[in-house]
C-alpha cells in the first residue's frame, strides 16, 4: 500500500497507522520526534512556543501514543522510516529534525537516507557516548535484562526509568509521568528495542560519519558527554549546548531553557541556510 493522508492527522504506511500533529505556519518546518516509550505530547511546551513562527510537526512513532502497533519486528531503522514516510507524505520542505534519545537515532536514519527535505539536525540528551559500545559489564547484563523484561515487564521497565533516566531530585510529577509511560509501553516493541539499542552503536557510528549536517546537541548536564567520540564520528562537526537538569527529559523539566537553546540552534541553522542560498545565487550570476 502506498502512503496516504488520512484525516489530516495520520498517515498509513504498509497498513500501519502513524499519528502526527501539525500546527503553525512558516517557511521552516520543525519536526519533533520523541524517545522510546513516550509520545508526541512530550513536546507540548515546544509546540506552544515555536508554532507562532514555524510550522511544527510532532509524530508518534509506531507503537507509541496514538500510532498503530501492527508490525512483526521493531528496529530503529523502521522508526527512521516512519519519519521518512511523514516527510514524503506531507511533502515537507526546509525541515529541521529534532529528536530526543532514541528519537535522535530515528532522525539520524532519516537524515542520512532522505536528506533532500532537511536543512538542520538537533539532538536532545543523546549521543553521550556516540558510536561507542556499552562497557563489557553492561553487555553481559543485556540478556539478563531481557529475561527480566519478559518475566515482569512493568516493574523492570519502571526500575530502569527510575535508576537510569530519572533521579531522586526529579520533580514528582515528571517522575510519575515517565514511570507510567515505561510501565505501560507496548511490550513486544519495548523488549526488542531494549535488545537492539544495546548493539546499535555500530550503525550509529556509521550513520554519524555519513550525516551531511552539523549536529546541534542539547545535553542535560547531569551526566558528561564523551566529546572524543563526537570529535571522531560527527562528520560535519557538532555544537554542544548544555543545560541544567536532573533527568533525561529537559523538554518537560526545564522547558524555558530548552526552548531558548532550541531557538539558538534553529536561528543558526536558518542563517546557514540563507548564507548558502546567497552563495549559490552569486555563483549562478557569475
Amino acid at each position: 500500500m502506498n502512503p496516504q493522508v488520512s484525516n489530516k492527522t495520520a498517515v498509513i504506511h504498509h497498513d500501519l497507522h502513524l499519528h502526527y500533529s501539525l500546527s503553525g505556519i512558516g517557511e521552516i518546518t520543525l519536526l519533533f520526534v520523541h524517545g522510546a516509550f513516550l509520545d508526541e505530547t512530550i513536546w507540548n511546551a515546544q509546540v506552544d512556543y515555536f508554532s507562532s513562527s514555524y510550522q511544527v510537526v510532532t509524530l508518534d512513532l509506531a507503537a507509541h501514543g496514538k500510532s498503530g502497533n501492527n508490525r512483526s519486528t521493531w528496529t530503529i531503522e523502521q522508526f527512521g522510516q516512519d519519519v521518512i514516510t511523514l516527510l514524503k507524505v506531507l511533502q515537507l520542505k526546509n525541515v529541521i529534525l529534532i529528536g530526543h534519545s532514541m528519537g535522535a537515532d530515528a532522525i539520524l536514519e532519516a537524515a542520512v537516507r532522505y536528506p533532500q527535505s532537511i536543512i538542520g539536525f538537533i539532538a536532545v540528551d543523546t549521543f553521550k557516548n556516540a558510536g561507542t559500545p556499552l562497557p563489557e559489564e553492561f553487555q553481559q547484563q543485556v540478556q539478563q535484562i531481557e529475561e527480566q523484561l519478559k518475566r515482569d515487564f512493568a516493574n523492570t521497565s519502571e526500575n530502569y526509568a527510575r535508576t537510569g533516566l530519572l533521579s531522586p531530585s526529579t520533580p514528582k510529577a515528571i517522575t510519575e509521568r515517565i514511570v507510567k509511560a515505561y510501565r505501560t509501553a507496548y511490550e513486544p516493541m519495548a523488549i526488542e528495542l531494549a535488545r537492539e539499542t544495546s548493539y546499535y552503536y555500530e550503525r550509529e557510528r556509521e550513520l554519524l560519519q555519513q550525516l551531511p549536517f552539523k549536529i546541534y546537541l542539547i545535553q542535560v548536564n547531569n551526566r558528561p558527554t564523551n566529546t572524543e567520540a563526537l570529535d571522531q564520528y560527527a562528520a560535519k562537526s557538532y555544537e554542544l549546548m548544555e543545560m541544567k537538569g536532573t533527568s533525561h527529559f529537559p523538554m518537560i523539566e526545564n522547558p524555558r531553557e530548552m526552548n531558548e537553546l532550541l531557538g539558538t540552534a534553529i536561528t543558526q541553522i536558518t542563517k546557514s541556510k540563507n548564507n548558502n542560498e546567497m552563495l549559490q545565487f552569486i555563483e549562478q550570476e557569475e
